[in-house]
């Protein structure tokens, strides 16, 4: 698993660590001594973070309060304290990139009352945990997490927003990003990771858990005027259907715990990625190194692209059957995957009870058999209560049993520890039949990911479904969450809209939707978002008579060898590549603004190339679905100027010669 690795202990100074106590102060370095993170012992436990001469946080006391009244973090006793460097480079399997280095520094204190903290430095940002080494189980009342500021800084906050069943914590974990300085925070407004705090000087600070097993999900909250202060979902004692149609599992009471948990572990991750330019944050793996690697073989785990049916409403048309929830329109999706070289289609909602998966609305084993003949998987939607709430084993062993790949599995919407707990039971569950999971209406990935290959994709992000009912400046969120969002892993998006508006002339239509922003915002997606299980969200008919564009979609992959972030600015703009074996994808989008770039192509490496290119057409401006597309020839000292419209975007493929 580990290509390389060289680990240094030290117990007192060293060339690339510094570990100083002065009245119960302690410091661990980056290993390129631009970051330093310091912790203070002095009744509570306070840690503090800076970038060069840039204060990201002040000091912020820290704990966990325990039920028989310990709180572990005040009048801290220190036992000892230890240092190690780490530098390897990790495989990183169903990813945007082959390898990740993990190269930092890391401090460890032990302190009387068996538990201790973990503090790790890295070029990019920093990471503490707790852990603990009690016999008994303990139980949780709630977690001290503050990230005190310099500064009334400027933040982007995705809000709750959609309370479910009145319950605050129960939410689709979908917002577009409120821009406010940290005192603008209302007392009953939360926010969901990640976050990102402007802090100055170019440099920006984003917050993010890792590592999140047996334990809630941590939302933000004002502390101050110039503070975000953790919070978290207490247990569910009472729970019942109900919310969307129905379907949901919903929480009428909780407990006076967020945990109850083993007493020897270690708890999540508290992380802080700090970037000194924004294009930076694009090309994050902070997830990957603070995560558990698999444990086992998931060389059976296939990648691809998925033909769906759910966002276009089956409206395929030109056919000799009548379009619908039926077996013919799923074997039509089916000949359009193969005829195009995709992997999978998805059946979405009604091909089965909402709550019981064995009764059938029609005849799926047919629908399998028939993608068996034509190498096109078969992957089913399903709602959180009908995997969850049953026999999870032997649900996925008859599934496997008919040669279905995979679920998409739905209105989660929770991250309590009893949520999280089943996600991963799901998550191996599936690993042990050899099936795919894509976690829709899902909390943001925090690392389940890594551990478990298997799932494939993640929502937590406001998509194109969104499209159908009409949400505004949705290219403004799509230029903003490479910078947030994608730092916790893949995004379950669902691109690929071929009826594409401009600003003025969108609006909403459910069964045949549109997209805000020009058809090259569109392509420009399959390169931009990471998502290895990647869908195509309109209906084939659509798809056929864009041809040309198909192709392109087509022929970009969905994980890759390496990624390299080009340039940016949050909320703004975004570019990047990405190389799979010899060939590089590029692209670009832009928010309303029409803009220029440039395009330095030193990425490429040595040879020259053939680049099939996609840009904004001279009259995207009034009919956002106009492109051209040009076939030359460049080299890596080549500078490609590029115009994007309003809403705009450029998409490129660059094929090896010599």
């Amino acid at each position: 698993m580990k290509h390389s690795i060289l680990c240094w202990l030290f117990l007192a100074f060293s060339m690339s660590i510094s570990l100083a106590q002065t009245g119960k102060m302690y410091q661990v370095k980056s290993p390129d001594s631009h970051i330093n993170l310091s912790v203070a012992l002095s009744g509570a436990i306070r840690w503090s973070v800076k970038h060069d001469s840039t204060e990201v946080i002040m000091p912020s006391s820290i704990s966990i309060t325990l039920a028989n009244g310990e709180t572990l973090g005040k009048n801290a006793q220190i036992n000892s304290a230890k240092t190690i460097t780490i530098n390897q480079s990790i495989e990183t399997p169903v990813y945007k990139k082959d390898r990740v280095r993990n190269h930092y520094n890391q401090l460890t204190l032990t302190f009387k009352g068996a538990y201790g903290l973990i503090f790790r430095a890295y070029d990019d940002g920093v990471a503490y945990r707790f852990f603990t080494q009690k016999k008994d189980s303990i139980m949780i009342v709630n977690e001290e997490a503050n990230f005190n500021f310099a500064a009334d800084d400027m933040a982007f906050l995705p809000f709750v927003n959609d309370y479910r069943n009145k319950d605050k914590f129960t939410t689709s974990f979908e917002a577009h990003y409120d821009r406010m300085n940290l005192s603008a925070l209302t007392p009953d407004s939360m926010a969901f990771l990640p976050i990102l705090v402007d802090v100055g000087s170019q440099k920006k600070a984003v917050i993010l858990e890792a590592d999140l097993r047996d334990y809630p999900g941590m939302y933000l909250v004002t502390g101050g005027k110039q503070s975000l202060q953790g919070m978290f979902a207490k247990y569910p004692s009472v729970e019942t259907t109900g919310g969307y149609n129905n379907i949901n599992y919903v929480v009428n009471k909780r407990a006076d715990y967020i945990a109850k948990t083993t007493g020897s572990r270690s708890f999540p991750w508290r992380v802080v990625v700090i970037s000194s330019s924004d294009k930076q944050l694009a090309d994050n793996d902070m997830m990957q190194k603070l995560s558990p690697p698999p444990v086992g073989d998931y060389s059976w785990v296939k990648p691809g692209k998925v033909a769906w049916d759910w966002w276009n409403a089956r409206n395929i048309s030109r056919v000799d059957f009548k379009a619908g929830l039926n077996v013919p329109t799923y074997k039509y999706y089916i000949d359009f995957a193969a005829a195009n070289k995709l992997e999978y289609i998805i059946m979405d909602g009604g091909w089965s009870a909402s709550l019981d998966l064995n009764k059938f609305n029609l005849d799926v084993q047919q629908i399998v058999d028939y993608g068996k003949q034509k190498n096109i998987g078969v992957i089913l939607w399903a709602n959180w209560y009908a995997i969850g709430h049953n026999n999870t084993a032997d649900l996925f062993s008859n599934f496997a049993k008919m040669g279905v790949k995979g679920f998409k599995i739905d209105f989660i919407d929770r991250d309590d520890q009893k949520m999280v707990n089943s996600l991963y039971a799901i998550a191996e569950a599936a690993a042990a039949n050899h099936m795919l999971v894509d976690f829709h209406g899902m909390y943001k990935p925090s690392g389940l990911q890594r551990t478990y290959p298997n799932v494939i994709n993640f929502e937590g992000v406001k998509g194109l479904e969104n499209m159908k009912w009409g949400i505004t400046d949705q290219p403004v969120y799509d230029v903003t969450v490479p910078y947030i969002r994608m730092i916790s892993g893949p995004m379950d998006y669902t691109p690929g809209g071929m009826r594409n508006a401009t600003k003025g002339d969108f609006r909403a239509i459910n069964d045949n939707p549109m997209t805000q922003g020009t058809r090259c915002h569109q392509l420009a997606m399959y390169t931009i978002f990471e998502a290895p299980l990647q869908m195509l969200a309109d209906n084939p008919t659509i798809y056929q008579r864009e041809q040309e564009c198909t192709d392109y979609i087509c022929s970009v992959p969905t994980t890759f060898d390496q990624t390299e972030a080009l340039d940016g600015k949050v909320g703004e703009f975004v570019s990047l590549a990405r190389r799979k074996g010899t060939t590089w994808h590029a692209g670009a989008m832009t928010n309303w603004d029409s803009r220029e770039i440039t395009i330095d192509l030193s990425f490429l490496g040595e040879g020259n190339y053939r680049a099939i290119i996609f840009e904004d057409g001279i009259n995207a401006g009034k009919d956002a679905t106009d492109y051209k597309k040009t076939i030359t020839t460049v080299h890596s000292t080549d500078k490609l100027a590029i115009k994007m419209e309003s809403g705009g975007g450029w998409a490129a493929r660059f094929e090896k010669i010599n």
